[in-house]
């Protein structure tokens, strides 16, 4: 049931405004009819422009003037939430684990997989999405050329950012690393970051990115373990004020870490106003690296926590879902975080930590919607298979999934609810 497949979208309408294959158009208007919100209530949503135009009680709304004739999607049963986004995907080892051996960067192979993995996780919920992406060594620029391309191709369905990340950036070795990371940044890669773990000079490292950052006003995203305390608290030190921001993840070690180091270094992290991102679906690394942030220690200490899928189907993960509602599912029954807090990690944190404006389901905010089968936040975490995205005002992606059983007495005495109706044998 989980696995079924993709549906198109669809919705009545007899409005002719389309911007070619891709649909609706911006200016375009959208009815959602008879959804349900997380505080009970159940309303209509009129969609325009790409924002919300207005929020009424159910019926009570109609397409607007001059525009009589927009589209209407029947949200009856559903649940509507801002839309999730995923800050930490890797688009070039996507969807690989399956080619063994090495990961192949043909740039044309590394584009379809990218382009897939996005549309993967938009049919999930994720109408934006950062992938990081390796350059230099043997894929040189062109992993980071191909999921530019396929950036530009999910135009209009999906917002694709890519993440520059070299391999070495520290003495001679690493002058090759740092040029291409500059490059990489005039290219179109909007945020620059890398693995200084993997440096000789961790530290180095990080003061290499930073400084290319600030050249390009770009943000900062470091992948690091965080089973350094002293590490982690100059890296807080320098990243202090960095803006458009500095995030970090998977910061798994700080798991490992005594509570008074971890509770240290929390505090250091929320000074200097860096963002975690956890990935509580497993790692992007080694299996020895996995594990979860302790997503309640930072959260308390006033870090902004956001939480990612990490590897989607490559050798670090073979069985990645990438799906947003799955990270806040564990974060709710592994981690005890309350549903409300779960989801904040995926959408609300998630879209803060990409620089993405606030989405809330109030006139006059981004139209980026996921609807999802069920009345309550906590049910729809536990089985959230059917599911409407709105990107932009209009429907780019619909998963729908019908459970059926076979005819019984006893199911028909009390009155059970039943989605399919069809004779099971």
């Amino acid at each position: 049931m989980p696995d079924s497949q993709p549906q198109p979208p669809s919705s009545s309408s007899n409005s002719s405004g389309s911007s070619g294959s891709s649909g609706q158009s911006d200016h375009s208007v959208l009815l959602l009819c008879g959804a349900r919100l997380t505080d009970g209530r159940t309303v209509d949503v009129r969609l325009g422009g790409g924002r919300i135009e207005a929020v009424g009680t159910a019926g009570s709304l109609a397409p607007g003037p001059a525009r009589a004739g927009g589209a209407r999607v029947d949200l009856n049963g559903y649940l509507l939430l801002p839309a999730p986004a995923e800050p930490h995907a890797h688009g070039d080892t996507a969807l690989s684990a399956d080619r063994g051996g090495p990961v192949p960067y043909d740039p044309k192979d590394v584009q379809r997989r990218a382009t897939e993995a996005a549309l993967l996780q938009l049919g999930h919920g994720s109408t934006a999405v950062r992938a990081h992406v390796r350059v230099g060594d043997v894929q040189g620029l062109g992993a980071l050329a191909a999921v530019l391309q396929a950036r530009r191709s999910l135009r209009g369905l999906a917002e694709l950012t890519a993440v520059a990340m070299p391999r070495v950036l520290t003495g001679i070795a690493g002058a090759d690393g740092l040029a291409m990371l500059r490059d990489a940044a005039k290219m179109g890669a909007s945020v620059v970051g890398g693995c200084p773990d993997l440096d000789p000079d961790p530290t180095g490292y990080a003061e290499a990115v930073l400084e290319v950052a600030s050249e390009h006003g770009c943000p900062v995203d470091l992948h690091t373990d965080a089973v350094d305390p002293a590490r982690l608290a100059r890296l807080a030190a320098m990243a202090g004020g960095l803006r458009p921001g500095v995030t970090l993840g998977p910061c798994a070690g700080l798991s490992r870490l005594p509570a008074e180091a971890a509770a240290r270094v929390a505090d250091q992290l929320a000074a200097a106003g860096v963002t975690v991102v956890c990935l509580p679906q497993g790692g992007c690394g080694s299996v020895d690296r996995r594990g979860t942030a302790p997503v309640r220690l930072l959260r308390a200490a006033g870090v902004r926590v956001a939480a990612g899928s990490g590897a989607l189907r490559d050798l670090s993960n073979p069985v990645g879902r990438g799906d947003p509602l799955e990270a806040a599912y564990l974060l709710a029954s592994r981690h005890g975080l309350r549903a409300e807090d779960a989801y904040d990690t995926v959408s609300a944190s998630s879209r803060a930590a990409l620089g993405l404006p606030e989405v809330r389901v109030e006139a006059g905010f981004p139209a980026e919607l996921l609807a999802v089968r069920g009345d309550h936040l906590a049910g729809a975490l536990s089985l959230a298979y059917s599911r409407i995205v709105v990107h932009r005002g209009r429907v780019v992606a619909r998963t729908s999934a019908v459970r059926e059983y076979c005819n019984s007495a006893v199911a028909a005495e009390l009155g059970l609810p039943r989605q399919g109706r069809g004779e099971l044998s």
